[in-house]
């Protein structure tokens, strides 16, 4: 039986943070705020608007102006979301060491699908790709567990041939909410409040690299 490798898509597959920190720094700019450094704004990443607002403008969802904020991130963020995003280095190498293996990969991602689907095409992932699930495909976005089970249903798996693939606890934690052996990919934003190693995933990856031996052994 072959296997299907679900991977998140923000700081997982594809670095995305320099495009969504010029965002969050317009934001600031708006404001009449320097702007921040992208290392500074990459941990937040993988928390899309709300992480960003957060770091940015120390703005919680519970502000007033957040949801005006917010809107107008997207629309900042949507206007410009391919100038320097790229495929993490060794990413389309492992993509083809799955392929080659016989294996399936998808994305299972919680940024919305009008966002997801034109860099997913861009970044020359389409034609590969076994499912494709956006943050507004299911009722549900991670950490619960639908988006996955959606994906694997959608690509024909059952969940014991599957495993997940993400930078962010909330990855980790939906992969065990869904039956899925997990690896965290270390090397992408995996957020500010809790150390990567702290996450219970079955591996942590420090580069694309490091993953395929990973892979192989979850597949079995």
């Amino acid at each position: 039986m072959t296997t299907l490798v679900l991977f998140d898509f923000d700081g997982t597959l594809a670095d995305t943070a320099p495009d969504l920190a010029a965002a969050a720094n317009k934001q600031r700019t708006r404001r009449g705020l320097e702007p921040l450094p992208v290392e500074v704004l990459r941990p937040f990443s993988s928390a899309g608007a709300r992480g960003l607002l957060r770091c940015a403008l120390d703005m919680g969802t519970d502000h007033p102006e957040y949801e005006a904020s917010r809107i107008q991130f997207l629309k900042d963020y949507e206007a410009a979301m391919n100038v320097d995003t790229k495929l993490f280095d060794g990413v389309p190498e492992l993509l083809a060491q799955i392929k080659s293996a016989g294996m399936r990969w998808g994305i299972v991602t919680n940024k919305v699908t009008y966002l997801a689907s034109p860099l997913v095409q861009a970044l020359g992932l389409s034609e590969d790709c076994a499912a494709l699930v956006c943050g507004d495909t299911t009722a549900h976005a991670k950490p619960h567990p639908l988006p996955l089970l959606h994906a694997a249903q959608i690509a024909g798996f059952g969940t014991d041939r599957c495993m997940y693939v993400g930078d962010d606890i909330r990855d980790i934690q939906a992969a065990r909410a869904a039956g899925m052996p997990s690896i965290a990919a270390a090397y992408g934003y995996c957020g500010p409040d809790h150390p990567v190693e702290t996450w219970q995933a079955d591996h942590c990856a420090y580069s694309p690299q490091e993953m395929w031996p990973m892979i192989k052994q979850l597949a079995g």
